[in-house]
């Protein structure tokens, strides 16, 4: 993390050797210090001026620090508070974070985390007020907004929601239905930080193998495992400086929660097969589908993680709330499909919109998006119809009837046969998968195509009756393996 500019800083404790030792810690970093041992003194120096960071221990002899955070709140004032909490005590950490607090420490104190803390806190204060540095995080944060599309109300309160929670290191837990673009928040989040500069890392807590995710989240040191010939980083290393995303999270095991837990209460880690412990310097963010308070009542998450990582709540709506955004969303889909084929976005039909529109779309934006590609694979035009967006189409118009010849003689009644009479017997027996039958047919039709056109896609497909984009979503879906002689064999 890059070094804080000088700034004032506010210490109150009333043990007189450690704010000393807070003092002599600040002033080596070249800060100008200001100390008090109650509640009465800290408001007195409040009161007559103010500070870039004000660091308060919870318990005072005249009463809580979080009451000197709540009037700072209250007042407007400018100060990142860094609270100090006695080991164990995570309720009054938390309750902290939800108050306002910027940071929270816990005694005994490590100074590296202290300075770090510090140096975080007036980054966030000050970034607005250093063009060169804040330029780019800037930037990139309203990028990252950017990317949240939609103007209904409820993508407003998001967007500033996320602008507001990003000031701070207290843990924020999204909640949202599987392809509400939950990750796209966590980035949002961490792009508007004073950590965008660092490294995003995101984890999916339910596709880590359970005997692995010890080492993956801690690291490992070498020989700590079968296999492990190295010593390896694990999450937390890897996110130090930035943001740490548990996607997912109510997928991991209850015993990976306990551990979890302790390393956000201590603020260290012991990689597996190591003696010592090492700092943690992230923000972490977790998301997850999955109701965890209903979780919590039925034993399949514990409380008291739930409690550490619910500090701040986010909460996505899905595309059923927000009907309004769907053609903002379409257009902003297209487009980034388009950008990554290298082709121009098609528009899109009234009738297409309109379908699109009468869909659940249980699978949210991702649903959306899945539908897009298949239909941008589909169409033959300029224009996306809603044909092209294949069997959950609606069918299109049959060619009219020919008209019947006049009648003559009224026809013999005849006896109506069984309605499968004419149909022929099954040549083979039924298919206990009949989607994975039909991929395997197509599957052998187009490899069979490509073989004989020496792998030209163009002229393979003109022999199917299919177009190229057609040819290639077909090569994708199925996955098709390329020729292992290049590229240049496996062309247009």
């Amino acid at each position: 993390m890059n070094a804080a500019p000088r700034a004032s800083v506010l210490v109150v404790d009333d043990e007189p050797d450690l704010r000393t030792l807070y003092e002599l810690t600040l002033l080596r970093e070249g800060h100008d210090v200001t100390s008090a041992a109650d509640l009465a003194e800290a408001r007195h120096s409040l009161a007559s001026r103010h500070f870039d960071v004000l660091i308060t221990d919870m318990r005072l002899p005249d009463g809580l620090g979080l009451e000197l955070l709540r009037e700072v709140q209250a007042g407007q004032r400018p100060e990142r508070t860094i609270v100090i909490t006695a080991y164990g005590s995570a309720e009054n950490a938390v309750e902290a974070l939800k108050s306002g607090a910027f940071d929270y420490l816990t005694k005994p104190v490590d100074l590296k985390q202290f300075r770090t803390a510090v140096v975080a806190a007036l980054q966030s204060q000050h970034g607005a007020g250093h063009a060169t540095e804040a330029t780019a995080p800037a930037r990139a944060g309203e990028q990252a907004l950017a990317r949240l599309v939609g103007t209904s109300q409820a993508m407003a309160q998001i967007r500033a929601r996320i602008e507001k929670v990003a000031t701070s290191m207290a843990p924020v837990l999204i909640l949202g239905e599987s392809g509400t673009g939950k990750e796209l928040v966590a980035r949002a989040v961490h792009e508007c930080s004073h950590r965008a500069s660092g490294p995003f890392v995101a984890v999916n807590c339910g596709a880590i193998p359970e005997n692995l995710i010890e080492a993956e989240f801690f690291g490992a040191r070498k020989g700590a495992y079968t296999g492990a010939s190295a010593d390896r980083e694990g999450y937390f290393q890897a996110a130090r400086g930035g943001t740490l995303f548990l996607d997912e999270i109510g997928d991991l095991p209850l015993a990976m929660q306990a551990k979890l837990l302790r390393v956000i209460q201590e603020r260290r880690v012991r990689p597996l097969g190591g003696v010592q412990e090492e700092a943690v310097d992230v923000r972490l963010v977790s998301a997850t589908h999955r109701d965890l308070a209903t979780m919590v009542r039925q034993d399949g998450f514990r409380q008291d993680l739930f409690y550490r990582l619910n500090v701040i709540e986010l909460r996505l709506p899905s595309l059923r709330e927000r009907r309004d955004d769907l053609p903002l969303l379409v257009h902003a889909l297209l487009r980034r499909v388009c950008d990554e084929y290298g082709q121009p976005a098609p528009a899109i039909s009234a009738q297409a919109m309109a379908w699109l529109q009468s869909r659940e779309l249980p699978g949210n934006v991702r649903e959306l998006e899945n539908l897009l590609q298949r239909a941008l694979a589909l169409c033959d035009g300029q224009t996306l119809a809603p044909e092209d967006f294949g069997d959950d189409s609606p069918d299109t118009v049959p060619d009219p009837l020919p008209p019947e010849p006049p009648a003559t003689h009224p026809a013999p009644p005849q006896e109506t046969p069984p309605p499968d009479a004419a149909l022929p017997e099954p040549s083979a027996a039924l298919p206990a998968d009949l989607q994975a039958y039909l991929d395997d047919q197509e599957r052998q039709m187009l490899v069979k195509a490509l073989r004989e056109t020496d792998y030209n896609r163009t002229a393979a497909a003109a022999r199917l009756g299919l177009n190229l984009r057609q040819i290639r979503y077909r090569i994708q879906r199925l996955g098709i393996a390329l020729p292992s002689d290049g590229a240049d064999a496996f062309r247009d």
